[in-house]
C-alpha cells in the first residue's frame, strides 16, 4: 500500500483529538486527594460509568489492528476471540469481585499474600508488572504502525510522542482522569468503529451497484460468513487453539488478572454496581465492540472479492484496517476515525500504566520502605512510577515489532505470561486446598516447564489436537494449554503432598466465604433491611468525627442505626458518583431533610453550596 495516507486535515484531526483528552483527564486531577483516589477513584462510580470506561479498557488499539487483520483473512470468525467472556462472568460477579471488593485489597499480588504469604505475592508482583508493561508496549506499537506513516516521522520516535502525550493527562488525575477520558473516549470508539462500517458498506455500494448491506453479504464467500474457525486448521487461526489462549487463559486473565480492570470495578459505589457493569458488558457491550473492532477487515475483504485491485494484493497484516480506512473514508472523517484508534490505545495504555503504578506503590514500596509515608509523599511516589512504566514500555516495543504481526505479537505474550497466574488465582479462589508450597512450585516450577515447551514445542505436540507444527515457530495458540495443563499440573500434586491452609487465614478470601463477606468488610453485623434513598440539604458539622448525621426520622426511612455504612453523592445523577462519599451513620439530629458532614466529608466530594445530596443506607 501507499506509505502516505491520509490528508493535512486528517493530522489536524488527530492532534486536536489528543489536546483535547489531554485537557480533558489533567482537569480531574482536582479529584485525586490520596492514593485511593488516585488508583481507585475514591469506590464512588455508578454502574454506567464503569461500564462505558470498560469498554475503553478493553478495546485497545491492538484490537482493531488485530481483529481487523483475521477478519480480513477469515471473515465472520474474527469475533470468536472476542466473545468468549461470558462463562467466566457469573464466576467473576458472584466469587471474585465481592472478595476483592469487601477484602480491600488495593492489588492482586497482595491478594495472593493474604492468602498465601509474602513469597507469593512479590512472584505475583514481577509476574504482573512484565503482564502489564508488554501489554502497554504493544498498544505503543499498535498506534506508532499507524501514526507514523500519517506523518511521517520515524516509528520510534512516534513511539515516545505517543507516550508523552498519555503522561500529560494521566500524571495528575489518576483513576478519575482514567475513567472520565475513558467515558468520552468509549462513545468515540463505539461510534467510530459503527460510522466506518455504515461508510465501507456505502462505499461497496457504490462498487457494485448493490444496496444496503446485501452490498456487504453477497460479497463474502460461504467460509468467510461462518461464524467460527476450522477446528484444528490453518496453524495461525483454528478453532481449538484459540478457545485455549482466548477462551480460557485470556478471558480468566482478563476478568481475574487484569490489575486495571478490577481497579475500574473497585472504582465502584458498590458490588452491586460492579455487577450491573459486568453484566451489561458481557450481554450488550461485547456483542456491539466485536462488530466495532473486527467490521474494518470483513468491509476490505468484501471489496477485494467484489472489486480486485482497489486494495493491494500483498496487504501487511498490520496494514488491513488502515489501509480500509483510508479508502472507505473523505478527508476528515480518516482522521476521526484514526482519532479513535488513538481513543484505544490511551484508553488501554492509561487503565495498565495507573495499574502498574498500583502495583509497584502498594506491593514493592510500602511493604519494602522503613518508615511510613505520608499520602503525600505516596501520590508522588505514584504519579513518578507511571512515567518509568511508560520508559520500561518504550524500551520493549522493538522486541514486539520483531513479529510477523502484532496479531502474533499478543498471542504469544497472553498465552506465556497469563498461565502461571491463572493457575494460582483460580485455584486460589475455588479450591481450599491449594496451599503455599504449591502456589510457589506453580509459579517457578510451571514457568520453567513453560520455557521447555518453548525450547522443544515436540513437548505440546500432544496437546496439539492435530494442529500442525511449523518448522522454526512452533505452535502459535494451543501452547496456552500446555502451559496451562504443567501449571495446573504442578500445583495440584504439591498441594495434595502438603499441609492445607487453616480455615481462619482463609476466611473470606475464597469462594466458600462469600456469604461472610459483607460482615468483615463492615467490621460488624450486617443490616441488610431495605430502607429509601432520600435527598437532603447539608449543613457542615466542625467536630472531626468522620460520621455522618441525619435526623430520626431521615434514619428511620432509610431503615438506618447508627454505625451502618452510608454513600452519599451529589443530586445530579449524570455526574455518575465523582461528587460523593462514603462514611457511617452517627447520632441522630432532630432536623428533617438535612445532614450534617465535616470537613474531610466536603474535601473528599467536593459538593456545592446549596446543592442537595442523595443518601443510601449501605449495609
Amino acid at each position: 500500500m501507499n506509505l502516505e495516507v491520509g490528508t493535512q486535515l486528517d493530522k489536524i484531526v488527530i492532534l486536536l483529538y489528543f489536546t483535547l483528552v489531554m485537557g480533558f483527564g489533567a482537569y480531574f486531577g482536582k479529584y485525586s486527594k490520596n492514593t485511593t483516589d488516585y488508583f481507585f477513584g475514591g469506590r464512588r462510580f455508578a454502574w454506567w460509568l464503569i461500564t462505558i470506561s470498560i469498554v475503553a479498557t478493553g478495546v485497545g488499539s491492538h484490537s482493531f489492528v488485530k481483529y481487523s487483520t483475521k477478519a480480513y483473512q477469515y471473515g465472520l470468525s474474527s469475533t470468536m476471540t472476542y466473545m468468549n467472556d461470558w462463562f467466566f462472568m457469573p464466576l467473576f460477579m458472584f466469587g471474585w469481585l465481592p472478595i476483592i471488593y469487601y477484602t480491600k485489597v488495593k492489588s492482586i499480588p497482595e491478594y495472593f499474600e493474604r492468602r498465601f504469604n509474602s513469597k507469593a505475592r512479590y512472584l505475583a508482583t514481577l509476574m504482573i508488572l512484565l503482564y502489564m508493561v508488554g501489554y502497554i508496549a504493544i498498544q505503543f506499537l499498535t498506534l506508532a504502525t499507524a501514526l507514523y506513516r500519517i506523518y511521517g516521522i520515524p516509528l520510534m520516535l512516534t513511539v515516545v510522542l505517543i507516550a508523552i502525550a498519555t503522561t500529560i493527562y494521566m500524571h495528575f488525575g489518576g483513576q478519575t482522569s482514567v475513567i472520565f477520558t475513558d467515558l468520552i473516549q468509549g462513545f468515540i470508539l463505539i461510534f467510530a468503529g459503527l460510522l466506518l462500517f455504515f461508510l465501507g458498506v456505502q462505499f461497496l455500494g457504490n462498487q457494485t451497484g448493490i444496496s444496503g448491506l446485501s452490498a456487504f453479504w453477497t460479497n463474502l464467500t460461504p467460509l468467510q460468513k461462518l461464524p467460527l474457525a476450522h477446528f484444528n486448521h490453518p496453524p495461525d487461526f483454528n478453532f481449538v487453539g484459540i478457545f485455549w489462549q482466548d477462551g480460557i487463559a485470556g478471558s480468566v486473565g482478563f476478568l481475574f488478572l487484569n490489575q486495571g480492570l478490577i481497579m475500574r470495578f473497585m472504582a465502584a459505589k458498590s458490588v452491586n454496581e460492579g455487577r450491573k457493569a459486568a453484566a451489561f458488558n458481557v450481554l450488550l457491550v461485547l456483542p456491539i465492540s466485536a462488530i466495532v473492532v473486527s467490521n474494518a477487515g470483513w468491509i476490505g475483504r468484501a471489496i477485494s472479492n467484489a472489486a480486485p485491485g482497489v486494495l493491494p494484493l500483498e496487504l501487511a497484516a498490520n496494514d488491513v484496517f488502515v489501509a480500509v480506512t483510508n479508502i472507505v473514508a473523505s478527508p476528515g472523517v480518516f482522521g476521526f476515525i484514526i482519532a479513535a484508534l488513538c481513543a484505544a490505545l490511551m484508553s488501554t495504555a492509561d487503565t495498565l500504566v495507573n495499574a502498574s503504578s498500583a502495583v509497584i506503590v502498594n506491593d514493592i514500596y510500602e511493604p519494602l520502605s522503613k518508615k511510613i509515608k505520608s499520602e503525600k509523599e505516596k501520590l508522588e511516589f505514584a504519579r513518578l512510577t507511571s512515567i518509568g512504566v511508560k520508559v520500561i514500555a518504550v524500551i520493549l516495543v522493538p522486541f514486539f515489532n520483531s513479529f510477523d504481526s502484532i496479531y502474533e505479537a499478543h498471542g504469544w505474550f497472553h498465552s506465556t505470561f497469563t498461565p502461571p497466574l491463572v493457575v494460582g488465582v483460580f485455584l486460589g479462589i475455588f479450591w481450599k486446598r491449594f496451599t503455599t508450597p504449591a502456589v510457589i512450585a506453580t509459579f517457578l516450577g510451571g514457568a520453567f516447564l513453560m520455557i521447555l515447551g518453548q525450547i522443544y514445542p515436540e513437548l505440546i505436540s500432544p496437546f496439539s489436537h492435530g494442529i500442525e507444527l511449523r518448522p522454526g515457530r512452533g505452535y502459535s495458540y494451543i501452547g496456552a494449554l500446555y502451559n496451562i495443563f504443567v501449571c495446573a499440573g504442578v500445583g495440584v500434586v504439591v498441594s495434595l503432598f502438603t499441609k492445607p491452609e487453616s480455615d481462619k487465614k482463609l476466611s473470606g478470601l475464597t469462594v466458600f466465604d462469600v456469604h461472610k463477606l459483607k460482615e468483615i468488610f463492615k467490621g460488624s453485623e450486617v443490616n441488610e433491611e431495605v430502607g429509601e434513598k432520600l435527598e437532603v440539604n447539608w449543613k457542615l458539622d466542625k467536630s472531626n468525627s468522620d460520621i455522618l448525621r441525619f435526623s430520626i426520622k431521615d434514619m428511620a426511612m432509610m431503615k438506618a442505626n447508627p454505625g451502618d455504612l452510608v454513600y452519599i453523592q451529589d443530586s445530579r445523577w449524570w455526574l455518575g458518583g465523582l461528587k460523593s462519599a462514603h462514611s457511617i451513620f452517627g447520632e441522630p439530629h432532630n432536623e428533617d431533610g438535612v445532614v450534617y458532614l465535616n470537613q474531610s466529608h466536603l474535601d473528599h466530594g467536593q459538593f456545592v453550596e446549596g446543592l442537595s445530596l442523595k443518601a443510601e443506607k449501605e449495609m
